[in-house]
């Protein structure tokens, strides 16, 4: 089987075709941001006093990093950590002014670079495209991005 044909190697061009793509728009931007951090942050947004572990599972992150991503965030000003009331061991993380101010400026940007990703192909083929990758990713990782 040629590599060009081989779906792991496809996916994993795919996703240094979009991280590449993430870092230069979000460094034009003047925006110090990974896009793990911004997942993190949107699904912060999405769900304020997420704790940290539903964090990792919403972003489809290992539990043991996701401190890392938040410990960066946490210096940056961006997130509070809170001890949860209800479970001692479990931290809280909320975004704070700045980090809501981030995200405001980011969103538009990521928004827009997301048609960049997938230029070569048609609204239809980005549509079926991103239908079949949510299915591949929720069988195969176990994980179901609406949640």
């Amino acid at each position: 089987m040629p590599i060009n044909a081989m779906p792991g190697h496809l996916i994993r061009r795919l996703h240094q075709l979009s991280t590449a793509t993430f870092s230069e728009q979000m460094k034009a931007a003047g925006i110090d941001m990974t896009s793990v951090q911004f997942a993190a942050l949107q699904t912060i947004h999405e769900a304020p006093g997420i704790d940290q572990a539903r964090l990792a599972h919403h972003i489809a992150y290992d539990r043991a990093t996701i401190g890392g991503v938040v410990d960066r965030l946490e210096r940056k000003g961006w997130v509070t950590r809170s001890i949860n009331p209800e479970d001692k061991r479990a931290r809280r993380v909320a975004l704070t002014g700045r980090g809501r101010a981030v995200l405001q400026k980011a969103a538009p940007i990521i928004s827009a670079l997301q048609g960049n990703i997938l230029s070569g192909l048609s609204d239809a083929e980005c549509a079926q495209f991103i239908a079949l990758a949510a299915k591949a990713v929720a069988v195969e990782g176990g994980f179901d991005p609406s949640r």
